[in-house]
């Protein structure tokens, strides 16, 4: 145990002495927030306003669509012909023309432009054009604009958990991202520390440090050691980045002068007031619903009645089960091979489940209690990224110590697998090596 101990400390602090490590420590959340920062600034900065010119032959929509931040309406008065050959120096961006039969035949509206036309465009015009005869046509069945205004209700539903503690508000929006949001952490930190496992195993054997290495450590103790140690170089790494990005989050609320919940508050207040369509009577609703408890408010009231503690214990349980059961298959790679490209081969079929574990979550956040989330929470392989998608939305606790204990069997029996491997491959050069030969080397004896 002494021995596994040096190794896990060396292996440690090497990897957070390094600069990369401090640097990216502290860079990662900032990149983060930067890169996210600016796919916001884009998107709302690449939005420009499109000036559309309407030809309407019915002249029942002079005046009906709206102005927006996307779309600029005129009607001019002119012939199609005389539009489509003016419009462009006009300023126009798009022509639309509306038939007098569009009632009858909408799809005979024709949308007209320099270049191709924007999907965005043509979403909006087919949109609006859409509204517009749905009104008209209810118009002429004797419904008025008032009844059609009253009849357009927005249903926001508050989602309440049983439990024998009693009643909780609760938000499916809210469990599904922070259970989508951890299993993505989890995928992604075993594939990086996993990958530095190999990498770090496959370094020492190619420039034959090992040879003296082995000479007074066994196998199995070099192999554990140097998991473990790369395992706490991730959960430190990830423990400063919550704390830095709490931090971040302190002092960006600290300057806008307003709480996270506050903001969120403000901003879907602000979003209702800029609503065209909705009607004062809607709109006034809409507000007194945002002031009694609107949806950013039950979203953030749903994140404080979730059960934190537990969510966060069980993450790192499963990121150290995913880490240890996969970082054992990933060294074992790393000491089989003698180069980087040897290792595709034998990575892929590490790799899938992984990647099969990523596809199975959009689903399991469906039904989280249905066959499919059970099971994969169940096996090894997958339970890791699969099983914190479910806890958010609720486990029963046979299920977590049921899904627990077999991750620990699994990393058990994939570290004997490894070290079985390890033992043989750590000391051979220039052999190519096939499954074949690895099966070899698992039952040999000696």
């Amino acid at each position: 145990m002494k021995t596994i101990f040096i190794i896990l400390k060396r292996e440690y602090l090497v990897r957070v002495r390094k600069k990369s490590f401090i640097i990216m420590t502290i860079l990662g959340p900032l990149l983060i927030t930067a890169f996210y920062g600016v796919i916001g600034w884009a998107a709302i900065s690449s939005i420009n306003q499109k000036k559309i010119a309407v030809v309407d032959e019915t002249g029942l929509f002079q005046g009906k669509f709206k102005n927006d931040k996307e779309s600029a309406y005129a009607y001019p008065k002119e012939s199609l012909d005389a539009a489509k050959k003016s419009f462009v120096k006009k300023g126009y961006d798009v022509l639309v023309y509306i038939p007098k039969n569009v009632i009858e035949q909408p799809k005979t509206v024709r949308i007209f432009a320099e270049k191709s036309v924007s999907l965005d465009v043509q979403n909006n015009v087919e949109r609006a054009i859409s509204r517009e005869i749905e009104t008209i046509k209810l118009n002429r069945a004797g419904i008025t604009q008032k009844v059609i205004e009253d009849a357009k209700v927005n249903v926001d539903a508050q989602t309440i958990s049983l439990s024998e503690e009693g009643e909780k508000n609760s938000s499916s929006v809210a469990t599904s991202i922070i259970g989508g949001a951890c299993a993505v952490m989890i995928y992604i930190m075993m594939l990086i520390y996993g990958t530095q496992v190999m990498r770090g195993v496959m370094e020492e054997k190619t420039n034959r440090i090992i040879e003296v290495i082995i000479s007074s450590v066994k196998p199995f103790q070099l192999m554990l050691g140097k998991i473990i140690g790369v395992a706490l170089v991730g959960l430190t790494q990830f423990l400063l980045w919550i704390v830095l990005t709490v931090g971040l989050l302190t002092v960006g609320s600290a300057i806008l002068g307003q709480s996270p919940k506050q903001t969120a508050e403000s901003a879907v207040s602000s979003r209702v007031s800029s609503v065209p369509t909705v009607s004062a009577g809607g709109r006034e609703a809409m507000e007194r619903k945002l002031a009694a408890g609107g949806p950013a408010a039950n979203i953030m009231a749903a994140i404080d009645t979730l059960n934190l503690p537990l969510i966060i214990s069980c993450f790192l349980f499963y990121f150290m089960g995913g880490y240890l059961l996969y970082s054992a298959l990933f060294g074992a790679i790393g000491a089989a091979v003698d180069n980087e490209t040897e290792t595709q081969q034998f990575m892929f079929p590490i790799m899938l489940p992984i990647i099969a574990s990523i596809a199975f979550a959009q689903f399991v956040v469906r039904d989280p209690d249905g066959p499919l989330a059970f099971w994969t929470s169940m096996i090894p392989f997958t339970s890791p990224v699969i099983m914190m998608v479910r806890i958010p939305f609720g486990v029963p606790g046979w299920q977590l110590a049921l899904s627990m204990v077999l991750l620990v069997l699994g990393f058990l029996g994939t570290i004997w697998l490894a070290a079985r491997i390890y033992r043989v491959g750590i000391l051979m050069y220039g052999k190519k090596i096939t499954y074949k030969e690895l099966s070899k080397w698992v039952f040999y004896k000696g």
